[in-house]
Order: structure tokens, then C-alpha cells, then sequence
């Protein structure tokens, strides 16, 4: 076989697997966990074909790339290698064929057929999708859920009076459109980008809802995927609270506070079990969820079956970004599904024009066009066209390489003078984003360069006046939340605190006191979700990574607020432009059914 096949020590070789297995093993298609579970399945089912095994393992493999099934038509023609530096072709291993492989599968002990029934199988067979059996109960009862979910009763006239003294002229309907639809029904969809309104379209819900209530707020609950997106969407709310129109619900408002999912749901810590659950749903009249593009399908199941039928659902976010890292693109399964109370909002109210017109030529899938704002390079908006991998790529990286010091000289001027809030501020003004976290275009690699670049200026030891830290784990007696930045900054001659932003203030810590903490000059573009930065630097991998697409792209260029230094080749830009993340999932047919 012509491929590259893994070291025989390395980690993700399967030792004992056989048969089909092994080839596929070999060159990194199947992890040591998918092989070990399909051999742990057919061994307990009394199953020797091999053919079975493969499939099984592929069906493991699947949600650790993002799908809920695996389609055994095509999976010889979609599959790839995680590889960042060169294609794989996999052409060449033994694939059954998709008929034959189908008819055996459907005789199989192990697989359930079709739609009907619940047997207890482990794997799950419609059409040629071949399921986890877990993943298939799953996407059948969102569906169902949400599909539940009808008309809520409105005192029109209440409802009319207020859209009318809430959205006063302004260049945006569709917000208006989503504020009227989630006040009329008990499901619905607030979408769009960076920028459109989002926040202040869900602070006008509630206004809204509280004039329904005749003067009893309902029972609110703000939910996020994560810590640190739950406390923006909570500071938000609180912030549009002191506008004047919002008199009447202030109160409520600022008396709103926002909580992760899982913690809304009451998830025990080291188990699947859970407060909240179908047997005993939610208290909430209405539950607000931002950030719903990083919801997977499994949190998605226990969030809806947790929500009463009779209260309201309102999920928020952005379909075009980067979705959850575990199985499903639910989010955007919705809104392509096209039902009622699904808005999008598509006026951009924070970006230059250089970045909106980029950002929308990439959703809009336009190759072309995209390098023509790159090559007209707005205001706003610079493209070096470079390979960051190519041995003389850093002479031409000059700016990149100036840009980073500079933005690293004033956090650390700051935090040398005491200034908390003056190194918070800097730190948020620049950010290096990565596509991959190790290997030449990685966050590891630019980490260390950007730390190299600043040797002499900085001081020794671990916790060095100026530098700049992510939390990497939720830490609850701090009210630190995984994706939270901060500074080291001189508190006297000799000792240092940590330095963090909670509701507009700096609050302070002894830094043996943070848990989970690293230094970051750069980070993924995933990890940068939620978050936006001034100027923003967006390093492109090679056209071959296969993480390279048009979701990371908008994402990371949807992060700079005001400045974009994209730098990558055409080939890399034209790579992403033309590959969406096509997540295996059935959700939005069954929605549209």
C-alpha cells in the first residue's frame, strides 16, 4: 500500500487489531479507541465479519469528527487523515463494497433497521446512515421536541405597543421580526454574526415578555455552552438595562443572571445524571440560550427535554461559525431547516466595511470575491500572501512580527506600572489566532516565536509582571471561567497578582491561587469563539489541513473588530472559502418532515 502508515509506537496504534481493522488502524483513518470498542462489540455478539467490525468501528469514529452517523455510501470518497502538512489518499485501502457492505450490516446482530422500534441494539442502520444507536435516539427526540413546541397565547395589543416603542426606525427589521417571534411562540431562533444585534434583540425580548407577564416577571433562565459565554450574554443584558426604554424591566433585569448549561441542568460532576431531565423538567417560564452554534446534539437532547412544553425556548447564535467540537451542527440543522420563529438578522452594526464585506463573501461561499476585498485590502482589512511554514516566511512577516511586540510591550508597560485595568485593556486590543494547536502552524510553535521575540524584555520566572494568561478551566471559587484572560500585573516592589475583568471591574488574585492557566500570546481560532479583539492576526495553515475551512475562516475573521491581518496563500484562502464542515446529521431533515 502506497499511503504513509503511523509509527508502529505511536498512541493511536491499535495492537491487537486484525483483519480490516489493521489498515485502516495503520494510517490514522481509525484510532486505537475505534478499533477496541468494534472488537469489544462483535466479540460480545458473536460477530465475525469482518466488514462488520470495520463498520462499527467507523460508527465509533464518527462523533469524535463531528457527525452523528456514518454514511457507508460515501465514507470511502469523504474520509480523510487529520494530517496538517499533506493529503492522504485512501483510495487504495480495502473498502467494502457500499451494497454488499449494507445487505451484511442489515443481518447483523449488532444493527437495527429502519426507523421503527426501539430494539436494543448498539448500532443503528437507515439507509445507508449507520448510527451509534445513542446518537440516533438522540436526533429522533429533538426533533421531536422541538417540533412540539407551538403557538404561545400573546396580548396582541401589549405586544403591538411595545414593538412599537422598542424599535423606533432603525436599519434593521429582522430584529424586530425575531423579538415579535419569540414573544408569539414557545420556540424560537435568533440568528446572525458578529455584530447584527443579538444581544440587544434577546434584552428586547425580555422587555417584552415582561410586559406580557401583566406585572409578574416570568421566571427567566440566561444559559450559555460555556462559563465565559454565559457571563457575556449576562453582562450584556445587564448593560442594555440602562437603556431609558427599558424603565419598566430594569429591575428584572439586572436581577438576571446567567449560568453554563450543564449547571442549569444540574449535571453532576464524574456522571450522566442530571437534576433536570424529562422527569422532572425545568422551573423556567422562558430559557434564553447564547452561543448555540457550540451546542452539541447530545447537550441539545438534554436541554429540550428538560424545557416544559408550555414555556418558551430561545436559542441564539451564530449558524455560520464553528460548531461544537463533539457531534452535531445543530444550530445550523434548525435554521437550514426553515420553520417558523426561525430570524435571521443580517444588518452588521460593529464592523469597518472591509471586514463585513469579507465576512460576507465567505458565508456566501464567493472565492473570487473573497480575494478581491484581500487584494483591494479595505480599510481594515491587510492580506500577506505567504506560506507561515516556508523557510523564508518570516522575512516577509515583518509587520506581523511588530505588531505582536507592540501589543506585548503595552500590556507589559502597563502591568509593570500597576495598571490593571490599562493591561486588561491592552490585552484585548490584539490577539494572534492559529488554525491548529501544535506542529509549524500551530498555537505551540507562535507561542513560543512571539516569547522568543520578547526575551530580553521580559522578566524571570513563572509569574512575570505583564504576562498574559487563559484560563483553561472553569474554576468556581474564583468565578473564573474557561476561556477567561487576565494579566499578571506588579502590585509592589517584588509581588505580583493576577488580574482578571468581572462586569466592567478588575478583580484580583494571588497567583498560586489560579489553578488552570496559560500564557497566551496566540490561540485557536476555536478557542476564540465568542470573543473579539481590536486587530485581530489570523495565521492560515496549508491548503492540505484538513480543519482548513470556511466555518474557521469566517470565524477567525469575524473576530478583529477593527483591524484584520490575514495571512495565508490563495491556494489556502481559496481551500477554505470552498469547504464547508459537512457534518453527517439527520436533524434537519427530520425538522423539515
Amino acid at each position: 500500500m502506497s499511503v504513509p502508515e503511523l509509527d508502529p509506537f505511536d498512541g493511536r496504534r491499535a495492537v491487537r487489531a486484525d483483519g480490516l481493522l489493521e489498515p485502516f488502524n495503520a494510517i490514522g483513518l481509525l484510532a486505537a479507541a475505534d478499533v477496541h470498542v468494534a472488537m469489544r462489540l462483535t466479540a460480545l455478539a458473536g460477530e465475525t465479519d469482518e466488514a462488520i467490525a470495520l463498520a462499527a468501528a467507523l460508527a465509533v469514529r464518527a462523533p469524535r469528527h463531528g457527525h452523528v452517523f456514518v454514511d457507508l455510501r460515501r465514507i470511502a470518497e469523504t474520509a480523510s487523515v487529520d494530517s496538517e502538512d499533506e493529503e492522504i489518499d485512501l483510495s487504495e485501502l480495502p473498502w467494502p463494497s457500499p451494497e454488499d457492505w449494507l445487505a451484511r450490516l442489515a443481518a447483523s446482530p449488532l444493527v437495527a433497521v429502519g426507523e421503527a422500534g426501539f430494539p436494543n441494539r448498539p448500532l443503528r442502520l437507515v439507509g445507508s446512515s449507520l448510527y451509534l444507536d445513542r446518537y440516533w435516539r438522540e436526533e429522533c427526540r429533538v426533533a421531536e421536541d422541538l417540533l412540539a413546541f407551538g403557538a404561545a397565547s400573546v396580548r396582541a395589543d401589549v405586544l403591538e405597543a411595545g414593538l412599537d416603542r422598542l424599535f423606533v426606525g432603525g436599519p434593521d427589521d429582522s430584529q424586530r421580526t425575531a423579538a415579535e417571534a419569540a414573544v408569539r411562540r414557545r420556540f424560537a431562533v435568533v440568528a446572525g454574526g458578529p455584530g447584527t444585534g443579538k444581544t440587544t434583540t434577546v434584552a428586547r425580548i425580555l422587555a417584552l415578555l415582561v410586559e406580557q407577564s401583566g406585572g409578574v416577571p416570568p421566571l427567566v433562565a440566561l444559559a450559555a455552552p460555556t462559563g465565559k459565554a454565559a457571563q457575556r450574554l449576562e453582562e450584556a443584558v445587564h448593560e442594555a438595562a440602562a437603556d431609558p426604554r427599558f424603565e419598566a424591566a430594569r429591575e428584572f433585569m439586572l436581577g438576571l443572571s446567567a449560568s453554563t448549561l450543564h449547571k442549569l441542568l444540574g449535571a453532576r460532576p464524574g456522571t450522566n445524571r442530571r437534576r433536570h431531565h424529562r422527569g422532572n423538567r425545568l422551573p423556567h417560564e422562558v430559557v434564553i440560550v447564547d452561543e448555540t452554534s457550540m451546542v452539541s446534539l447530545s447537550m441539545m437532547a438534554r436541554l429540550v427535554e428538560a424545557v416544559r412544553p408550555e414555556a418558551r425556548l430561545i436559542l441564539v447564535g451564530d449558524p455560520d461559525q464553528l460548531s461544537s467540537i463533539e457531534a452535531g451542527a445543530v444550530l445550523s440543522d434548525i435554521v437550514e431547516a426553515g420553520r417558523e420563529g426561525v430570524v435571521a438578522l443580517d444588518h452588521v452594526f460593529r464592523f469597518g466595511a472591509g471586514i463585513g464585506d469579507l465576512a460576507s463573501a465567505i458565508r456566501r461561499n464567493q472565492p473570487e470575491e473573497v480575494l478581491s476585498v484581500l487584494r483591494a485590502e479595505p480599510e481594515g482589512v491587510r492580506w500577506i500572501d505567504v506560506d507561515i511554514a516556508a523557510p523564508d516566511a518570516l522575512d516577509k512577516l515583518g509587520e506581523v512580527r511588530a505588531a505582536a511586540l507592540a501589543a506585548a510591550r503595552a500590556v507589559i508597560a502597563a502591568a509593570r506600572a500597576g495598571d490593571a485595568a490599562g493591561a486588561l485593556k491592552a490585552l484585548g486590543a490584539f490577539r494572534v489566532l492559529c488554525a491548529h494547536r501544535h506542529g509549524s502552524y500551530g498555537v505551540a510553535v507562535w507561542m513560543a516565536r512571539i516569547e522568543a521575540w520578547l526575551e530580553s524584555e521580559l522578566e524571570r520566572g513563572r509569574w512575570y509582571a505583564g504576562r498574559p494568561l487563559l484560563v483553561t478551566e472553569n474554576d468556581y471559587s474564583l468565578h473564573l471561567r474557561n476561556g477567561d484572560t487576565g494579566v499578571v500585573v506588579a502590585t509592589a516592589p517584588g509581588s505580583v497578582s493576577a488580574a482578571f475583568e468581572r462586569r466592567g471591574e478588575v478583580v484580583t488574585f494571588a497567583p498560586t491561587r489560579l489553578s488552570a492557566v496559560d500564557t497566551v500570546y496566540a490561540m485557536t481560532v476555536h478557542k476564540s469563539q465568542g470573543s473579539q479583539f481590536e486587530t485581530a492576526v489570523v495565521l492560515l495553515p496549508s491548503a492540505a489541513s484538513p480543519i482548513l475551512t470556511r466555518e474557521l475562516l469566517y470565524t477567525a475573521v469575524t473576530r478583529a473588530q477593527k483591524e484584520l491581518v490575514l495571512v495565508g496563500t490563495e491556494t489556502s484562502v481559496r481551500a477554505a472559502v470552498g469547504r464547508p464542515i459537512a457534518r453527517a446529521s439527520g436533524l434537519r431533515d427530520r425538522l423539515r418532515a
